[in-house]
């Protein structure tokens, strides 16, 4: 049995400790950057939220407690920004989950008589500089000159939206760029597609079971783990989403503080207002908000996500 002591290092057999020195050797340029630039740092920043640091500092910087916290707490465009946060992650997380899931399911299909073309097809956006392609997609939903106004008037429509210019359209418009790089997520489902063992499938067909029924049962839970992987990262990427906001519309909150996201405030917070202690308790809050999430995700997993081979 492998000791957890802190020294158990040295009571190793030669060759194992000279193994795992070894090992610690190619690793220490991680760990090393990891604790300048990573480690470091958050612990710097977890001291400033009791401070009153700012890059204007006029006073003497002093300890002031749970200020920041409370004022935090009292800060309406905080909630605002979380409510803007929380209203577009309800519209694009189902539709960032589903959407790959479902094109995997095409190209891994008998269907398509050319898959490996679609596959590239759909990848190839993913490749693209992020900030081009949303200066790209900002010109494409103009609502004057943009091809998508163009072609919707073609169509016949009168009025068509004015997407990033209008509060009402302006989150299927972040979902329709977001949407544009799903190729990496597309990737990953289809991998997990075709790790399921062609067996089931076979037993599903005996049972007479249908397409449907074949997905629900057998292919779902099967891709479960992936499922979860893709949830969990897709959370995170809602509490941390700001940049599509802050290429289109400079940060501004545009139009009426619609897209005022709550990392958008954070920024705005460190780098606009230059006040480096209410930046960083904002931080450390989204940090522990992300926490309490994944680690509700994780609890509830037991539930629904399924690993091969584990004891039920």
């Amino acid at each position: 049995m492998k000791s957890n002591h802190p020294f158990a290092l040295f009571k190793l057999p030669p060759l194992a400790r000279r193994e795992a020195l070894w090992g610690l050797f190619f690793l220490s340029p991680w760990i090393i950057g990891f604790l300048i630039f990573t480690f470091l740092p958050m612990v710097a920043t977890l001291g400033f939220t009791f401070t009153n640091i700012t890059l204007t500092q006029e006073e003497p910087v002093r300890f002031v407690g749970l200020r920041n916290y409370q004022q935090l707490l009292q800060d309406s465009q905080v909630w605002n920004s979380l409510l803007v946060t929380l209203r577009f992650g309800a519209l694009s997380l189902p539709i960032g989950l589903a959407l790959p899931l479902g094109l995997a399911l095409l190209v891994n299909s008998k269907y398509l008589k050319t898959p490996t073309l679609f596959r590239v097809l759909f990848y190839m956006p993913y490749v693209i500089p992020f900030v081009a392609g949303v200066f790209a997609w900002g010109g494409m939903l103009n609502p004057e000159q943009g091809w998508i106004n163009m072609a919707l008037k073609a169509l016949g429509v009168q009025n068509p939206p004015y997407w990033v210019n209008d509060p009402v359209w302006v989150y299927p418009a972040l979902v329709i760029i977001g949407l544009w790089g799903i190729g990496s997520s597309m990737i990953v489902n289809l991998a997990s597609l075709q790790g399921v063992p062609t067996e089931l499938y076979d037993a599903a067909k005996v049972d007479g079971a249908g397409w449907w029924s074949t997905l629900v049962n057998v292919t779902l839970p099967m891709i479960s783990p992936v499922i979860f992987y893709s949830l969990t990262l897709g959370l995170v990427g809602v509490f941390q989403y700001f940049l599509v906001p802050l290429v289109l519309n400079n940060g501004t909150g545009a139009p009426g503080g619609a897209t005022l996201f709550y990392n958008l405030y954070l920024y705005k917070t460190f780098f606009t207002f230059q006040n480096m202690s209410y930046g960083a308790t904002l931080a450390w809050v989204l940090f522990g908000v992300i926490l309490l999430v994944t680690a509700f995700l994780f609890r509830t997993a037991r539930y629904w996500v399924y690993y091969a081979g584990e004891n039920r």
